[in-house]
């Protein structure tokens, strides 16, 4: 059985920097894609990044350059390293994995869309404060 179990969530003021980790277990697939995505209260659940088998990593405009996905598949866990963050950022944080991906076509890509990821965190909440 899969399980992703988030942590590094936190409280930080405008600027600041928080690590968020996503320990993945149970998961053997040799293809797929591992998303973080947010979601405030009333909102809808919107991608933030995303990180295929192969490394390819891909962002919301809106946290280019300030976020970074990264994976270490020896410790079968995957980062969000959020440097810069805005009060706007407030939100519960989730991954999710898809393991029929990546997708090809003209490329390969994972998609942005949350119901396409099978498998999904507790979430992990980040508030940040102005």
């Amino acid at each position: 059985q899969v399980q992703l179990v988030e942590s590094g969530g936190g409280s930080v003021q405008s600027g600041g920097s928080l690590r968020l980790s996503c320990v993945a277990s149970g998961y053997t697939y040799s293809k797929y894609c591992m998303g973080w995505f947010r979601q405030a209260p009333g909102k809808e659940r919107e991608a933030v990044a995303s990180i295929d088998s192969d490394g390819s990593t891909s962002y919301v405009d809106s946290v280019k350059g300030r976020f970074t996905i990264t994976q270490d598949n020896a410790k079968n866990t995957l980062y969000l390293q959020m440097n810069n963050l805005k009060p706007g950022e407030t939100n519960m944080y989730y991954c999710a994995a898809d393991p029929e991906g990546p997708y090809y076509g003209g490329g390969y890509y994972c998609l942005q869309t949350p119901v396409e990821y099978d498998y999904w965190g507790q979430g992990t909440q980040v508030t940040v404060s102005s």
